[in-house]
């Protein structure tokens, strides 16, 4: 294998944990809210998100790599605090919006790293290109819903 396979299958596997943590985080927020509309988001980005990570992880396996298959320790931390945050200030539906803009922004700080690498084949920096744009899009949904959020308080 490559050296320049080696760094594009490190750089995919980043963006896996990346979205693997997406999903396990609006799962969690699922869960945590009463707001019928926001679950539906929710569940729905969670489901793009582990979508996103088989679509990366079938380039790793194309490339002769292992996938990731895990969340990060630190996806899991931050988990862990919202749910103690949560416990202690409530789950209202700003807040679960707040944490879920929080997210995409790890996502966005991600994806636009992993572009920055200039040794990607143009197919696999299409498929990043692509899922980056979607990361953009959650964002400013989420960010909308959390403004109307806070307005509505």
């Amino acid at each position: 294998m490559t050296d320049v396979h080696k760094e594009t299958i490190k750089v995919l596997n980043d963006l896996i944990e990346t979205s693997k943590d997406g999903e396990a985080g609006f799962k969690d927020l699922a869960e945590n809210t009463k707001n019928e509309h926001l679950r539906s988001v929710f569940t729905s980005r969670a489901s793009d998100t582990a979508s996103a990570a088989a679509e990366l992880q079938s380039l790793v396996r194309g490339l002769g790599g292992e996938p990731e298959t895990t969340t990060s320790v630190s996806g899991d931390l931050h988990r862990r605090w919202v749910d103690l945050k949560s416990a202690i200030t409530g789950k209202d539906d700003a807040a679960l919006l707040n944490e879920a803009e929080r997210g995409e922004d790890v996502a966005k700080k991600s994806y636009s790293k992993a572009l920055e690498n200039q040794d990607l084949t143009p197919d696999i920096r299409a498929v990043i290109q692509k899922q980056y744009d979607g990361v953009l899009r959650n964002h400013d949904q989420i960010k909308a819903l959390r403004d109307k959020a806070r307005a509505e308080k």
